[in-house]
């Protein structure tokens, strides 16, 4: 046993250290260009300009003027309260949505669940962007049949739209997660005289948080960035991602690199703080579920 112990302990010493210059890497691959955008959106325009100048040097000052003007004058102000509106409706329809049917289809047996099972299943291959058109045109059509100008142009049917196409994904981890809770809580809620929703509510989705965190985290990063369905649907009330295309094709043409920079991070950030406020909890939740397997 002593010489299978003495010949474990180099592959293993060798493994760690592979994981830890890769964790390294990846860590060195992300933090830099982040922390580059951040650094170009705090300098004036000169320092971008000319043969003598350094991309990477630090800046002469804090130009916060490149923020102010992206606010007021490309309207960003404007693009981020509607990213906010659609990003937030989003994911409260989502969960109101997920929660029950990911309960429902892993805990009971019912008349019907395979196939809602094969239907949530089929609809994780269906790549949204390539059925926006064919979306469009249904509430195109919507509009004209009742008269009434509300499927297009509006945030809510937006959000809608994307509560929707992150619903089979959504479903599928948070069900994945309820077939791992232990029966023993549903009945000792029962006997306690709590209906299914009171113990879906009180017991079980509480016991999820770790896995709706991960639902929040993922669906919030797909909504906030997303462009090409809100520049199909969206025709005035134009979201984040839509404002920043719009604001880096002028300051590009016009030269005002710190501008540019300054809307890119302005989008990055709600992002990076997000992450940022709930990567203990999710990191704590993984471990306890670690140690339940």
């Amino acid at each position: 046993m002593e010489k299978i112990n003495k010949h474990k302990k180099p592959s293993s010493y060798i493994y760690k250290l592979f994981i830890y210059v890769a964790l390294l890497a990846l860590a060195i691959s992300i933090i830099i260009p982040v922390a580059w955008v951040f650094m170009a959106s705090l300098k004036k325009n000169s320092e971008f300009i000319g043969g003598d100048v350094s991309p990477w040097a630090l800046p002469k000052e804090f130009f916060v003027q490149n923020f102010v003007v992206a606010f007021r004058d490309a309207n960003m102000g404007t693009f981020f309260l509607n990213s906010v509106i659609v990003t937030a409706t989003a994911l409260i329809l989502l969960l109101l949505l997920a929660l029950p049917a990911s309960y429902a289809l892993s805990r009971f047996n019912f008349r019907g669940k395979k196939i809602l099972n094969i239907a949530f299943m089929a609809g994780l291959f269906v790549n949204i962007s390539y059925i926006v058109v064919p979306i469009f045109l249904m509430l195109s059509d919507a509009n004209k049949l009742l008269g009434v100008d509300f499927f297009l142009n509006n945030r809510f049917i937006l959000a809608l739209v994307y509560a929707s196409s992150a619903l089979p994904f959504t479903v599928y981890l948070l069900s994945g997660y309820f077939r791992t809770l232990p029966k023993g809580f549903e009945e000792a809620a029962y006997i306690d005289g709590c209906g299914y929703f009171k113990t879906m509510t009180k017991i079980m989705v509480p016991m999820a948080k770790p896995s709706i965190i991960t639902v929040i985290l993922f669906n919030f990063l797909s909504f906030w960035n997303e462009y090409i369905i809100a520049y199909t649907l969206l025709d005035g009330n134009d979201t984040l991602a839509m404002g920043l295309k719009n604001l880096m094709a002028v300051e590009k043409t016009a030269t005002n690199y710190g501008i540019m920079y300054a809307g890119l991070v302005i989008v990055m950030l709600p992002t990076l703080i997000l992450y940022i406020m709930v990567q203990k909890r999710l990191t704590e939740g993984m471990t306890l579920g670690g140690l339940k397997g």
